[in-house]
């Protein structure tokens, strides 16, 4: 048997050869990746000085021999969802989701098309809302390619009154575009700002950024660490935040294309100290979640350090952290605000596999108003209703779990529960493959509902809910490592899944009379890390990343119907309102045959 010292010996020089191995790959453009076996204590804690390092390993692919990327969907573990269930089905019903008329319908297995919906309003069986449109006419085309990059895009998200979508790379750009413009046939390349680029890996500058969306701001953000980890613009549009695995995040204006000023928010313990540049950073920890209040006073913020995940509220107007919480036992990946009312609750999801709940009014102690239990991995990222009281969050057990607020466990009952780990013994979600699951759920899950079928795997993939205003908040969709968007119904069943592999080159012109292209899938493959869904049209925005090379690209969604006309939901109403009308007028109806 060797003795530690000699395996000591060992390991160090083999990681010697790795690391020279790696240098003279990345020198030639290429790469590989070195699979782990870091022990995996409860939830699959990360030490934050591994924390670079992740996101490094999850900008390359893990090939098996012979070069083909290893099967990434985990969607054959889990039973496919056939028939409703009981659970979805009662939300749907409760009110709390939009029409409970409209929701019922789903369960007759019909589902009514949209020329029968403006038919039923001619005939007077009442006004079509808004919601009766939206739920008809779900996105499902398989995109356009609407944006280009030369690294690898970690967020984008429409503003709240979807006006704005903007965007976060690992080249740390952030870029800002008009969607009240629709997307031009011409392909535009914005001119990048003056601050020297930052390149890791190389690459040809014109292949950097290429869009048809017309762009309001490109800024250059202060280097950090490996990747600008998250983005938030603020409820008035004027403000943008980002982070980036330092304990600073940076916040700047959005509409002035020519205002470069970026202004630190120290979330450090260091008091009265001069703000450090972004690579001269304390080392305390690494922020790897923000999200503005709903008045867009503070900044809630999601860290990890080498033992424990720190939540921060940061006060903008008092210009000082004013709070914070060390909250778990693995980094916080995604945090956010419970509700869009007030500033009280706080919701973190961490490496720990817990989803906490803190109400800033009763801290007593440190310790959590509640804890959702039910993930058995690590959690990607969090996402609220908005209302204070249901939550969506994305797990590494390859589960999307819907959570009543009202159903959490206490924090005694969370402190009663044994350390134990339900997860996959020394399973690493970056190596690109799922291994068959030991627990389906914790055994305390309280969760209300999980959904399945898309796969978590190499980043921390996002999951929302639908809009409220146009569907209720009925449905929940999440990116995924199989190159495709899910969307769920809240009873279970998928009722939509888009392939992004297929979306169409943004050389394509959607006005144009010729048929669109045959798309050529991308055998390297395609992740999908975020969507975000228009608060008032049926359109989607996906931001994939394009595979083993540093590149991705936005692709825009739409329900087909629209997209060939580019009317909108506004324009659908408007448009039947007045031809109802018309129709009402004495003699309309005269050329009209009988049937």
């Amino acid at each position: 048997m060797l003795s530690n010292a000699s395996t000591e010996r060992g390991t160090v020089r083999n990681a010697a050869v790795t690391d020279i191995i790696r240098r003279l790959l990345q020198a030639h453009g290429a790469s590989i990746r070195v699979p782990t076996t870091r022990a995996a204590p409860l939830g699959n804690t990360v030490n934050a000085s591994d924390d670079e390092d992740e996101e490094e390993e999850d900008d390359h692919y893990y090939y098996r021999r012979g070069g083909r990327p290893t099967p990434r969907s985990a969607a054959k573990f889990f039973q496919t969802v056939v028939q409703p269930a009981k659970a979805g089905m009662d939300l749907l019903r409760s009110g709390e989701f939009g029409s409970v008329d409209l929701s019922m319908k789903k369960f007759s297995g019909k589902k009514t098309p949209l020329p029968r919906v403006l038919r039923d309003r001619e005939l007077g069986n009442g006004a079509i809302t808004r919601e009766q449109l939206g739920r008809t006419c779900l996105p499902n085309s398989q995109g356009t390619i609407v944006g280009l990059y030369g690294a690898n895009v970690y967020s984008g998200q429409f503003s709240a009154d979807s006006s704005f979508f903007y965007t976060c790379s690992q080249d740390f750009m952030l870029h800002i575009y008009d969607t009240t413009v629709p997307p031009s046939a011409q392909i535009q390349r914005p001119p990048y700002p003056q601050q020297q680029r930052h390149r890791r890996w190389g690459g040809d500058d014109t292949e950097d950024h290429q869009t048809t969306m017309k762009t309001v701001k490109s800024m250059r953000g202060n280097l950090g660490g490996w990747t600008i980890t998250d983005v938030d613009l603020s409820p008035d549009n004027e403000r943008m935040i980002y982070s980036s695995i330092t304990s600073t995040i940076y916040m700047a204006k959005t509409r002035d294309p020519t205002d470069e000023e970026q202004v630190p928010l120290n979330f450090h313990d260091r008091i009265g100290r001069r703000p450090r540049l972004a690579w001269d950073d304390d080392g305390e920890f690494g922020i790897w979640s923000c999200r503005f209040s709903a008045d867009g006073n503070e900044v809630v913020a999601g860290a990890g350090n080498r033992q424990d995940g720190l939540l921060f509220v940061y006060d903008l107007q008092a210009q000082r952290r004013v709070l914070k919480i060390t909250a778990h036992e693995g980094d916080i990946n995604s945090c956010c605000w419970a509700d869009t009312a007030s500033g009280n609750v706080l919701i973190s999801a961490s490496d720990d596999s817990f989803v906490k709940v803190w109400d800033r009014r009763s801290l007593s102690g440190g310790k959590p108003s509640g804890v959702l239990v039910g993930h058995t991995e690590g959690i990607t990222n969090v996402a609220p209703k908005g209302d204070g009281r249901y939550v969506i969050s994305n797990g590494k057990d390859q589960g999307l779990r819907l959570w009543d607020l009202r159903k959490m466990r206490s924090s005694q009952e969370f402190e009663a529960m044994p350390r134990a780990h339900y997860g996959i013994p020394n399973w690493d979600y970056r190596s690109g493959a799922y291994q068959p699951p030991r627990f389906l759920a914790h055994p305390q899950d309280c969760s209300v509902m999980t959904f399945r079928g898309h796969t978590v795997l190499r980043t921390l993939i996002r999951c929302h809910f639908s809009p409220a205003a146009t569907t209720g908040s009925s449905y929940v969709y999440s990116g995924s490592a199989d190159g495709k968007i899910h969307i769920w119904s809240l009873d279970g069943k998928v009722v939509q899944v888009l392939d992004r592999a297929k979306a169409l080159p943004i050389s394509f012109d959607a006005s144009s009379e010729a048929p669109p292209p045959t798309p050529q899938r991308n055998t390297t493959g395609v992740i999908v890390r975020d969507v975000s869904w228009h608060s008032s049209e049926p359109v989607m925005m996906s931001s994939a990343w394009a595979g083993p090379r540093m590149s991705s690209s936005v692709a825009r969604h739409e329900w087909k119907g629209f997209g060939r006309n580019g009317m909108t939901l506004e324009d659908v109403v408007e448009k039947e309102a007045s031809e109802s009308a018309e129709r009402s007028m004495p003699g309309a109806f005269a050329g009209v045959p009988h049937r």
